[in-house]
């Protein structure tokens, strides 16, 4: 196992009833080690698998990877750098760096499919985005977005500045980093100043001008800073790299919904990243020629990284893109944004007509 680096948080016991390590929730890391994702992490040990298992586990990477949130804590036996068994396994409390890449060689905006780009989709649905805003938007070249990265589409979501001007500009605190190195904001401590706006040098916050429409029972909901629901009228939203899912597990929604895998999210300090469907040394990645971050020559250290392509490698083959089979495929022309769905307005009125609105609105008025 790596060494902690000086400084870094003491490990701390795992629970005393361990459990068996299952086949198919190993895979194989790029050291030819394997290791098991569960509870926002990868853990390293064998547990009793056989090579037999193992090499079932690997095969089963791309379901295993896109694991429904599961309990943190991971038991095994930590092993050294000789492969040498010595003891029951630690649960290591090293902090997460989380960090994108995005691999423009696969992505072709969604185009090739003849639907509009999954990664903004996905997250429109899961994250109960406002209507209008776009948490993580493809744009064209001609667009004057993605000077120098050369590229036919790109993907932005926030880029999670470590020198985030937002941050720096903030009058009153409410957009922050967390220890993760992820920038989030507190709508409730959020005055809608906009300076945070004014201040990005990549446009990808948004403005609440009136009240968000949501479903009832998320406006019912009690307010959470990772999940930034309910949405809050007059405040400012963005991506969040939907901290909370990998927190529990899980993958960020673009990751998940991409179907083309051109989206990876990974971990600085243990140099693993995956797409929900392999997993890759970040080395690997980030060594890749033309390797590049947007717009870094302002010093503002984003956590985005970007493969340079045009979209060559995108496909209509595999798992995820067989889902959108029939459609017809749109090799020129941009990606279809105009279809891009925010339907709370239509469940709303939905449920309005099966009187559920009434029910979710008392409910709301207990948070008061």
């Amino acid at each position: 196992m790596p060494k902690r680096p000086p400084g870094s948080p003491a490990k701390t016991p795992a629970s005393p009833e361990p459990g068996p390590w299952r086949a198919e929730d190993v895979t194989v890391g790029p050291d030819g080690r394997p290791y098991r994702w569960v509870g926002g992490r990868f853990t390293l040990g064998t547990m009793g698998i056989t090579r037999r298992d193992l090499l079932k586990g690997a095969g089963a990477a791309a379901t295993t990877l896109s694991l429904m949130p599961r309990a943190a804590s991971a038991h095994g036996e930590e092993m050294d750098e000789g492969g040498a068994e010595h003891g029951p396994a630690v649960e290591s409390q090293r902090i997460r760096r989380w960090v994108m890449v995005i691999d423009l060689r696969a992505c072709d905006g969604c185009t090739g499919l003849g639907v509009p780009p999954q990664c903004t989709q996905g997250c429109n649905w899961a994250r109960f985005v406002p209507e209008g805003q776009q948490w993580i938007e493809v744009y064209q070249p001609e667009e004057g977005h993605i000077e120098g990265i050369g590229s036919n589409f790109l993907p932005a979501p926030c880029m999670q500045c470590q020198n985030a001007p937002c941050v720096n500009v903030c009058p009153v605190g409410a957009t922050f980093h967390a220890p993760e190195g992820t920038v989030l904001i507190d709508q409730q401590r959020c005055i809608g100043c906009r300076l945070c706006m004014a201040a990005c040098p990549y446009d990808r916050r948004f403005f609440n001008w009136g009240e968000p429409v949501q479903p009832p029972q998320v406006k019912a909901a009690p307010y959470d800073v990772q999940t930034q629901v309910p949405a809050i009228k007059g405040t400012v939203m963005k991506c969040d790299f939907c901290t909370d899912r990998m927190a529990a597990g899980g993958l960020p929604t673009c990751v998940e919904m991409c179907p083309q895998g051109a989206i990876y999210v990974g971990d600085l300090e243990e140099g693993i990243a995956t797409n929900g469907q392999r997993m890759a040394s970040l080395d690997e990645l980030l060594t890749q020629d033309g390797v590049q971050r947007y717009k870094e020559d302002l010093g503002t250290e984003p956590r985005v990284y970007y493969i340079p392509g045009h979209g060559e490698n995108a496909s209509t083959d595999g798992e995820r893109a067989a889902a959108f089979a029939g459609r017809a495929n749109r090799e020129a022309g941009g990606p279809m944004k105009d279809k891009l769905e925010w339907p709370w307005a239509r469940i709303n009125a939905e449920l309005e007509k099966l009187g559920v609105a009434a029910v979710t609105s008392s409910m709301e008025g207990g948070h008061g």
